[in-house]
């Protein structure tokens, strides 16, 4: 079955744009818009799409509260692709502990956007991009102090807690099993019992956890 689509964008032609780029794809279905926030609950409850691909800078509800909203509820839900501007450091952060699933910058190439929604929809993260990585490290430097979760982090086993270090650097199963010398199957299997230990929706959030209980600090270069 293709993977159902929800475009989120206050800017009609960004989401002609869009929409036109993943219509194209065979594995691909756009199966609403919304001009706002509000709109985008609204549609993700009607056509319950697989991914949505959210604008942070919208009216009524923007999209760091229109994520927040979205992926609190329970049952299934969508991964959420945000799009934004270098500029929007503080709001992508919040975003990231809302649950975003991957980050998409607007200058983006067309096939950065088809990757981004393949990857969030696989359950992955969109973690690979080097940008990725720096603009994670700022939000964390730029995240308030809290108390490292060390209780969570004793759940983990030795060889987990290695695995959520090269998860936090952006590192893909298969990456992860090179460093390590195993098998990409092996890698796979403790990045989800990780998840699972953690109560943690995906990768992303994965290294959000990380940097945030001090497991992995920041680069300061």
């Amino acid at each position: 079955m293709a993977l159902r689509v929800l475009i989120a964008d206050d800017q009609a032609m960004v989401r002609a744009g869009f929409r036109m780029i993943l219509d194209a794809e065979a594995d691909m279905e756009v199966v609403g818009e919304a001009k706002d926030g509000e709109e985008a609950l609204d549609a993700a409850r009607r056509v319950r799409p697989d991914v949505v691909v959210m604008d942070i800078r919208m009216p009524r509800l923007d999209g760091v509260a229109a994520t927040r909203r979205l992926l609190e509820g329970a049952g299934p839900q969508p991964s959420v692709v945000i799009v934004t501007t270098f500029d929007d450091d503080e709001n992508l952060y919040e975003a990231l502990r809302a649950g975003a699933a991957g980050f998409l910058l607007k200058n983006a190439p067309p096939e950065q956007l088809i990757e981004a929604v393949r990857t969030v929809a696989a359950g992955e993260g969109l973690l690979s991009a080097a940008v990725t990585r720096r603009v994670i490290e700022e939000f964390v430097r730029r995240a308030p102090n809290e108390t490292p979760e060390s209780d969570a982090l004793s759940e983990l086993t030795e060889r987990e807690l290695e695995v959520l270090r090269l998860v936090a650097r952006g590192l893909s199963n298969a990456e992860i099993a090179e460093e390590l010398v195993i098998s990409p199957a092996t890698a796979k299997t403790h990045v989800g019992r990780i998840l699972m230990k953690l109560d943690l929706r995906d990768r992303v959030q994965a290294v959000v956890f990380a940097y945030e209980t001090g497991l992995v600090r920041p680069a300061t270069s």
